[in-house]
């Protein structure tokens, strides 16, 4: 019994743990910009991808969690900041999309899409849509959707399509190795 309330306890922390990593993975992903046409490129929904398809759906969810609560703190985890106002601010919706899209993603993963390159392909296209739809809705609400299709879509398409690719390309190869 005492093997048992150990090993439980043992796989709390490194959950906790795992959480909190994915977590820094984000915020540090928020923040890097990189070049690229015809706006620059963070790497935040690459580690979304990365995060749904690796932790699964529950991982994902705390951690998605996790990472918008100590926004809401006010941690500088966010792309220019923290705070409560990012959680109702133009780029609100863009936030819950990857935390919806990371446990779609996730539970996709669990169902096997992560073992193959085409089913991959799927789940991450299913969390970009996710994530843009609610992105794009909640900004189009707030300035009008023509003006949010131009400006919160239109140029992250190929930014976007880079970081599918790029995570297509690794995560079936991992699922491989290490099963």
């Amino acid at each position: 019994m005492e093997l048992i309330k150990q090993n439980s306890q043992i796989q709390i922390i490194k959950s906790l743990l795992v959480i909190f990593l994915g977590s820094v993975l984000l915020a540090i992903s928020a923040k890097i910009k990189m070049p690229f046409y015809p706006v620059p490129m963070t790497m935040q929904t690459f580690v979304v991808f990365l995060i749904g398809m690796t932790y699964g759906w529950r991982l994902a969810l705390f951690t998605l969690l996790a990472y918008l609560f100590e926004g809401a703190l006010g941690l500088p985890v966010f792309a220019k900041g923290g705070g409560l106002a990012y959680l109702i601010g133009p780029t609100a919706g863009y936030l819950y999309g990857m935390f919806f899209a990371s446990i779609v993603i996730g539970m996709l993963s669990q169902k096997g899409f992560s073992n193959s390159y085409v089913l991959c392909l799927i789940a991450l296209i299913i969390g970009s849509i996710i994530i843009f739809a609610l992105g794009v809705g909640y900004l189009g609400s707030i300035i009008g959707y023509d003006k949010a299709i131009t400006a919160g879509l239109m140029p992250f398409i190929p930014s976007e399509l880079f970081k599918i690719a790029l995570a297509v390309a690794i995560i079936p190869s991992l699922s491989k190795n290490f099963k």
